[in-house]
């Protein structure tokens, strides 16, 4: 089992491609006279760590400390680049600073947490000779500081064939671990690595073998192998999980963990960055393995590129551990609130985003899963807090609810989507919000900001609101009026 103070002490240097995701959260309620497509009204820029970057701020949320080299543009971008990751303890930058070439970015409209649009900017031609040298001499410098070396091919220009054989020469020198993402359907080019992680496309791209299915993933993993001369193989293999390939031993299928796929973004740097930080704090290849799909199941429920915390993957662990008595484990989620206020500052003292949303859910039904599940990718840990039955019944009239409170706390806690319910006995939840002061407040889009209850508290506290736009037709009440019909 991993100890936290042992990751603490781990250190990884990433090597390859850095970017500059750029999101333009907007709203969208018009078409363009000027032609058939959406007008966003852009209200939120939030620029996040891409690429190299976000597996170095991966492996600093999980607790280990990070170091990214590469090549950035002197340019407002790579300034912006470099502010972001000033942000995140635990990481620092050795970059490699031109006017040659741009800092890559990827611009993306969202509006409901969809994505409108993705813009480009880039040069993704190989390093030039003076530029290539720069980073080579990094390289000399840093490479016998770390415990575990990345590299992370975006196919943007940074790993050409001379800092590749490098990186992994210098690290093979001193016995350090290689953890290899692959862009190129030449794996010849990662040749001496510990393990490269390519997912299905690239694997069936190197080897010709599709890996749909346990036995080709072997198949496709042992060519591999051959071509890159690497020690193991990890073909990711998304919802199918992931298959570990190693010379001379049985294939390990690993089977998906995740219960809700909201955004694959990023999903291959957290199963990455897991890796690496496994590897680094002694872990055998095929436990590290198993982290980082534990890993890669809790980072694709989330929305964006986002990241896991060694506290989730602990936390995830256990649940696995629990499976044996699923009941216990749902009521362990309901709780009253001097328990919850204990539960909630403990996820937010692990840095991790706790959302709050609330309602009567009186019959579940589609409008509440989908505002549950829309509700829990936009934090780390989901409350809801649920109107007890005098509540309702003051809200809703004497013939509610249909199910008791206790039912409907089952119910709802039994969603893969919620991580903890409370019952309040008030019409409203403002002082469980003020209590709770959670950092995300989520409700239907049929309230405005400003209609909304607590969220006046939430953004006081720096906090945010987000609005789903509810599933049309669909409510507690109209159900109950068509069964009463149907009698």
């Amino acid at each position: 089992m991993l100890e936290i103070e042992q990751i603490k002490q781990v250190r990884v240097l990433c090597i390859g491609d850095v970017m500059l995701d750029r999101y333009l959260h907007s709203n969208v309620s018009r078409i363009s006279p000027e032609g058939p497509v959406p007008v966003a009204r852009v209200t939120r820029t939030e620029n996040i760590a891409g690429g190299v970057a976000n597996v170095a701020r991966n492996i600093a949320a999980l607790g280990a400390q990070a170091t990214v080299t590469g090549v950035i543009g002197k340019d407002t971008t790579g300034h912006d680049l470099e502010v972001t990751l000033a942000r995140d303890d635990g990481v620092q930058t050795r970059f490699v600073v031109t006017e040659q070439r741009p800092t890559t970015e990827k611009i993306r409209y969202v509006s409901q947490g969809q994505q409108l649009l993705r813009a480009d900017r880039e040069d993704a031609a190989l390093l030039p000779d003076a530029l290539e040298q720069q980073l080579l001499e990094v390289l000399e410098k840093e490479v016998a500081l770390y415990d575990v070396v990345v590299l992370s091919d975006y196919a943007k220009g940074v790993l050409t064939k001379k800092v590749l054989g490098k990186a992994i020469a210098l690290a093979r020198e001193k016995g350090i671990p290689v953890v290899v993402d692959p862009k190129s359907s030449d794996l010849s080019r990662y040749a001496g690595a510990t393990v490269i992680t390519p997912n299905t496309k690239e694997t069936m791209e190197a080897t010709g073998i599709d890996p749909s299915n346990d036995e080709q993933a072997q198949a496709a993993g042992l060519k591999a192998l051959q071509i890159s001369q690497a020690s193991a193989l990890l073909v990711t293999r998304a919802e199918q999980g992931m298959s570990l390939v190693r010379a001379g031993l049985p294939a390990v299928h690993i089977r998906a963990t995740a219960h809700e796929v909201f955004d694959v973004v990023g999903a291959g740097d957290t199963v990455v960055a897991t890796l690496a930080v496994c590897l680094g704090s002694g872990l055998p290849l095929e436990e590290a393995a198993k982290m980082a799909n534990m890993a890669a199941g809790i980072v694709v429920e989330k929305a964006g590129t986002a990241t896991v915390s060694m506290f989730e993957l602990l936390e995830a662990i256990k649940r696995q551990e629990r499976k044996h008595d699923p009941q216990n484990s749902i009521r362990n989620k309901i709780g009253p609130l001097p328990e919850l206020l204990q539960l909630c500052r403990q996820w937010q003292q692990q840095g991790l985003k706790v959302g709050f949303t609330n309602g009567c859910f009186d019959l579940l039904h589609v409008g509440h899963v989908s505002l549950l599940t829309f509700a829990r990718a936009q934090c780390d840990r989901l409350i809801v807090g649920l109107n007890s039955d005098d509540s309702v019944r003051r809200l809703k009239g004497p013939s509610r609810p249909v199910n008791s409170e206790g039912d409907r706390a089952y119910v709802l806690a039994a969603l893969q989507s919620v991580d903890a319910v409370v019952v309040f006995g008030e019409d409203t939840p403002e002082s469980l919000i003020e209590a709770l002061t959670p950092n995300v407040l989520i409700k239907g889009a049929d309230y405005t900001v400003d209609q909304i209850v607590g969220a006046k508290h939430v953004l006081a506290h720096g906090g945010e609101v987000r609005t789903f736009e509810l599933v049309p037709g669909r409510s507690s009440t109209k159900m109950i009026e068509k069964a009463r019909q149907s009698c």
